[in-house]
């Protein structure tokens, strides 16, 4: 949520710079995340009147304007705008001013015309991201200020983040009220007369009809007729608007925006002339049909409320209005409405749809029971002030049995202490709950404490002494020692230790990646067709819907997009979940693609393949101490390639997979290189060899080299296995240096060359010993393979 520090200091004194006030707003529970200018730097720009506009002699499309600037001076300025005209208050840039990007204004020649300066559109001074003409500024707007005082353009915006559980807070007046309580200050006088009533100089109500009282208890409504709504919001407005995000539309729709921003209360809108009957809120019935504002057709399901009239639907409750009773500039009549649905009868509703609107959050989290007449006063006052109109009563219906009701919660002073370890003093818990709202009785072992009617959160004792625990203020908590000692359970041995791990890939060129663990459905389906993972009911949109059958959507996903951002060379690893309907697997995971080495000049470019990454899946298996236990034995997955992939077992049984994405899906996710992917299951493949004393032999290694022709089909740890069982515990290293085919080989076969270490930690082996190893390993070999020898 961004929060303007103009807009918030209307409401209540800040005693701290935005650094500070961030600061103090993070201890208390809203994150702050950001802290932007409300513009780009600019200067030399001030406000100025157009007292004359007539055509240029020479361009139909360029107007030569009389501008009066600070002194009063008329400078001549060319202007191609096409709403500058004698009259209009704007903004110039003088000769010698310096706007966003780094332009700089300096006289000029037009088509033979001199101009003295530019008079600017918002988007030339960076408050807008597109813009029609040049910026307008009421009558009365000061000439010769300097534009950036007159619109507070050197003011600061909080960019912070609300948790979930504080709908009150998603407000300027919510987070008004947090700053009054951190400052011990009452919020402004202005703050109050918010709720200021406009009277009513019509009779006209209408009818509104509440058929599902359960998820909408309230509806307030008002109608006003005889609006302009052709023209624009005046520019504080629409700075204000810009400031936290939103973008001015038409008077209508960017009063009820303001209102959804000052107040938190989400509103509605209508074209009064378009609406037929009543307005009725309703459960839509299964089928039913809505265009909503953004064009998108939408069917609805049985469990989702809409507002409706005569002929159905016009809107979405708590999520999106409907097009057809859309106010535009033909619109003369409004019916504003102000609601309070049930959190339960709004939450996931509008995902189901990917919809995710600043009305939806708002619903979700809960809004004021108590503030919809509140916010329909606003919303008239500032639409009449600004578009004109007559407005009716406020229109009040109500289910007083389904709203919610704020219960005494009872507080103990014990209860405070034994929470926080703290003693707080009574006269500061009474001052400190008051100060948010709350009313305080005085008890026989401490309070009765009524939360106010925004505070949806507050429900139990913990609750409160949350409260006092963020207000007061955590470092005002002195540290004590823990009453009861400190158990630190022991750590096996074997158990893997995932710095090490993770320090062993990062070091071969590795960066961790955190991936969510909720994934596209479709991308899924590629990799896994068969995968049965949960389903998300109540998803963030419906590209991550489903749980994660592997690391390896995410890594693929996140791989691309290094792809798209021109990363040569990437390599990604993973350490998280992998879930099943009832269960989940801890897994660690792997990407690499691109070249195998950085680009330099004492190698060629080549990219990574199978036997790289199986390199650093064996740099980790290493570690374990138990590297023998390890096999790759040749496989295939679905998503892997057929003749590039292999299973991953230890003492036999299956722990990984590691292996080239598959053609079909390397061309379908459009990757310039084939990325080679690993995953194993981290405990299991990790787990450590318990370290057992092992005697270093005194006596000199014997190695002997043996070239072994098998068939193609022959893998390495089948030769690995069979010497390794002929030699018996002699054996210390195999060592490959060669593989030939060619001349003298047959069709099909392959020429292996093996350097056998032998060693015995007893003695010294002789010649005869070596050749009789090596006579046992050619038997054994000759008759369990097939093999035979080049010597």
């Amino acid at each position: 949520m961004r929060v303007p520090l103009s807009w918030l200091g209307d409401l209540v004194d800040v005693p701290w710079g935005a650094k500070e006030l961030g600061s103090r707003l993070t201890m208390s529970g809203f994150e702050l995340e950001a802290i932007e200018p409300a513009a780009p730097p600019f200067s030399g720009v001030v406000v100025a009147e157009i007292v004359e506009a007539v055509r240029h002699p020479q361009a139909e499309k360029l107007q030569v304007c009389k501008v009066r600037g600070s002194d009063g001076e008329l400078l001549q300025i060319v202007c191609g705008a096409a709403n500058a005209r004698a009259g209009l208050r704007t903004a110039l840039a003088t000769v010698g001013a310096k706007l966003p990007g780094d332009k700089q204004i300096t006289a000029a020649k037009l088509r033979g015309v001199e101009s003295a300066g530019m008079l600017c559109s918002a988007k030339e001074l960076g408050l807008a991201e597109s813009s029609e003409g040049i910026i307008e500024f009421p009558g009365n707007a000061p000439l010769g200020l300097d534009l950036r005082a007159y619109l507070q353009l050197d003011d600061q915006v909080l960019e912070l983040n609300v948790t979930p559980n504080r709908g009150d807070a998603m407000s300027i007046l919510g987070i008004a009220r947090e700053v009054a309580a951190l400052a011990k200050k009452p919020l402004r006088p202005d703050a109050v007369a918010l709720s200021m009533k406009v009277a009513p100089t019509l009779k006209d109500t209408f009818p509104v009809k509440l058929t599902a009282p359960a998820g909408c208890p309230k509806l307030v409504s008002r109608v006003v007729r005889g609006i302009d709504n052709t023209g624009t919001s005046p520019s504080w407005l629409r700075e204000r608007l810009r400031r936290a995000g939103l973008r001015a539309i038409s008077p209508v729709v960017d009063v009820t925006n303001y209102v959804l921003l000052e107040l938190g209360q989400p509103m509605h809108a209508y074209d009064l002339a378009k609406l037929s009957g009543q307005l009725e809120a309703r459960l839509a019935t299964d089928g039913e049909e809505i265009t909503l504002l953004d064009g998108k057709e939408i069917e609805l399901t049985t469990d989702v409320l809409v507002i409706a009239d005569n002929q159905g639907s016009v809107g979405m409750a708590g999520v999106m209005g409907g097009a057809r009773t859309m106010c535009g500039t033909a619109t003369v009549d409004v019916l504003f409405e102000a609601a309070y649905f049930a959190p339960a009868a709004i939450a996931g509703r509008g995902r189901r749809h990917g919809l995710v609107t600043d009305a939806g959050q708002r619903f979700e989290r809960g809004v004021d029971p108590a503030q919809q007449e509140r916010a329909v006063e606003r919303a008239t006052q500032l639409l009449v002030q600004i578009a004109g109109g007559s407005a009716g009563p406020v229109h009040v219906v109500q289910d007083d049995s389904k709203l919610p009701r704020r219960l005494e919660v009872r507080l103990r002073r014990e209860r405070i202490t034994r929470l926080l370890g703290t003693h707080i003093a009574d006269n500061d818990v009474k001052v400190t709950l008051e100060s948010l709202g709350m009313r305080v009785l005085a008890d026989t072992d401490g309070w009765l404490v009524t939360p106010p009617s925004h505070r949806f959160d507050i429900s139990i004792e913990a609750d409160l002494i949350e409260e006092l625990a963020r207000i007061v203020g955590f470092e005002a908590i002195t540290e004590s020692d823990a009453i009861t000692h400190q158990r630190v359970l022991g750590l096996a041995e074997e158990a893997p230790l995932e710095p090490q791990a993770l320090e062993i890939l990062a070091t071969r060129g590795y960066q961790e990646a955190i991936t969510y663990a909720f994934v596209d459905p479709a991308l899924q389906a590629k990799l896994f067709p068969d995968a049965a993972t949960p389903v998300l009911a109540n998803a963030i949109s419906a590209e991550m819907s489903v749980m994660r059958a592997s690391l390896w959507p995410g890594l693929i996903k996140a791989a691309l997009e290094n792809q798209r951002r021109q990363q040569d060379r990437v390599r990604l690893f993973e350490h998280g979940a992998r879930f099943e309907k009832t269960s989940e697997t801890d897994l660690l995971g792997g990407i690499a693609l691109g070249s195998r080495l950085p680009e330099q000049w004492g190698a060629k470019a080549t990219p990574v393949d199978f036997f790289d990454v199986k390199q650093d899946v064996e740099a980790l298996f290493a570690r374990t101490g138990a590297a023998g236990e390890f096999a790759f034995v040749a496989d295939s997955l679905s998503c892997l390639h057929p003749g590039r992939s292999a299973r991953i077992t230890r003492r036999g049984k299956t722990i990984g997979w590691i292996g080239e994405l598959h053609p079909e899906l390397v061309q379908a996710f459009d990757f310039t290189y084939a990325p080679i992917l690993f995953e194993v299951e981290y405990g299991p493949a990790l787990a450590a060899k318990m370290p057992r004393f092992e005697e270093i032999s005194r006596f000199p290694r014997v190695r002997r080299d043996l070239a072994v022709v098998v068939d193609e089909k022959v893998s390495l740890s089948q030769l690995h296995e069979r010497v390794t069982f002929a030699a018996s515990s002699l054996l210390r290293d195999i060592r490959v240096f060669d593989v030939f085919r060619g001349p003298g080989i047959e069709t099909g076969r392959k020429s292996v060359a093996l350097g056998l270490i032998f060693q015995d930690n007893s003695r010294t082996l002789a010649d005869e010993d070596a050749d009789r190893l090596l006579a046992a390993i050619r038997a054994d070999l000759s008759a369990t393979l097939g093999a035979g020898f080049r010597e």
